[in-house]
């Protein structure tokens, strides 16, 4: 963990600051549209340090997962989609493709064809929700005051 990366693609688009890709951004974060998307608004929340994937993140990185899910909640109400069409999640290692640790932020699902439904299922063993992350990342914090 830590700063950007020279063979990370997420990492590049971060270093290069483009403002064509990037819909959102701040000190945290960028925000950028998936080069597939699932439905008609499908956006990846990015943080700027480089952390390899979900299973890397401790309980001291609950601040900025619960940032990530907040900025990608307000991107696609900015883009007037309903929380109940809203499915945010991760995919689970060894099911990613890039290795720089990113949300899905989706809208709406009822657009999603059935690959789609498939590739981003809830809590499946490919893809989880941040509220898995969450409480893992609690239960975490848990068992190291018990030992």
């Amino acid at each position: 963990m830590g700063t950007c990366t020279d063979n990370c693609v997420f990492c590049d688009i971060i270093r290069e600051n483009d403002k064509n890709k990037i819909t959102f951004e701040d000190e945290l974060v960028v925000i950028f549209p998936d080069i597939k998307p699932a439905s008609s608004s499908h956006y990846l929340v990015v943080p700027k340090i480089h952390i390899l994937d979900v299973k890397q993140l401790n309980p001291s990185h609950l601040n900025l997962l619960q940032h990530m899910i907040s900025v990608g909640k307000n991107v696609l109400e900015d883009k007037n989609c309903e929380t109940s069409e809203m499915r945010f999640g991760f995919h689970w290692p060894p099911f990613r493709t890039v290795p720089h640790l990113h949300l899905h932020a989706i809208a709406p699902i009822s657009q999603m064809n059935f690959l789609s439904r498939m590739i981003f299922k809830e809590n499946s063993w490919w893809f989880v929700t941040p509220e898995y992350v969450v409480s893992r990342l609690e239960g975490m914090k848990t068992d190291k005051q018990c030992l």
